[in-house]
């Protein structure tokens, strides 16, 4: 018997362990296939984000880094400093915000966007073979897994 005092009979009973070691052997399967790329994770999904919430219109509104972070759901501050480093990289811009002084506009480079179109080729083919083994239960874990964030900290994705 554990002496770690408990409601839980075996480990494995806590949904937030399994939660724990499942996102931890994840995150690793996807840092072995963004390597290649020269990418790391929260690169690529800062990167992706901002491709995917970016027109083609050049006349549309650029990406703030607060709507980037929110998308993202990652640290405005963290968020700062990855996007300093894809910039250094040029795979993205970083200016003023046109509409707020106090906020700074990014557009993902041609550069960027070509590497993170190959890169998520990659990442979904790691995300498929990962998340296979629920077959037909996948969908209803897409759904979980939005309830879950949802009530966390209320709808920011696309769904």
């Amino acid at each position: 018997m554990s002496r770690l005092q408990t409601r839980f009979d075996e480990a494995d009973e806590s949904a937030g362990l399994l939660l724990w070691q499942v996102t931890n052997r994840w995150q690793a399967a996807q840092r072995a296939v963004l390597k290649p790329f020269g990418l790391t994770h929260v690169q690529f999904v800062l990167l992706a984000s901002l491709a995917w919430l970016s027109s083609d219109d050049p006349s549309a509104a650029p990406v703030s880094q607060r709507v980037l972070a929110d998308h993202a759901a990652t640290d405005p501050m963290m968020t700062s400093q990855v996007v300093r480093a894809l910039e250094a990289k040029e795979w993205l811009t970083r200016e003023p915000h046109p509409g707020d002084g106090r906020a700074f506009a990014l557009r993902i480079s041609p550069t960027g966007l070509a590497l993170v179109q190959r890169a998520v080729a990659a990442v979904e083919r790691c995300d498929e073979d990962f998340f296979g083994p629920l077959g037909a239960r996948g969908r209803a874990f897409r759904v979980a897994l939005l309830t879950l964030r949802d009530a966390s900290t209320g709808s920011t994705g696309r769904g």
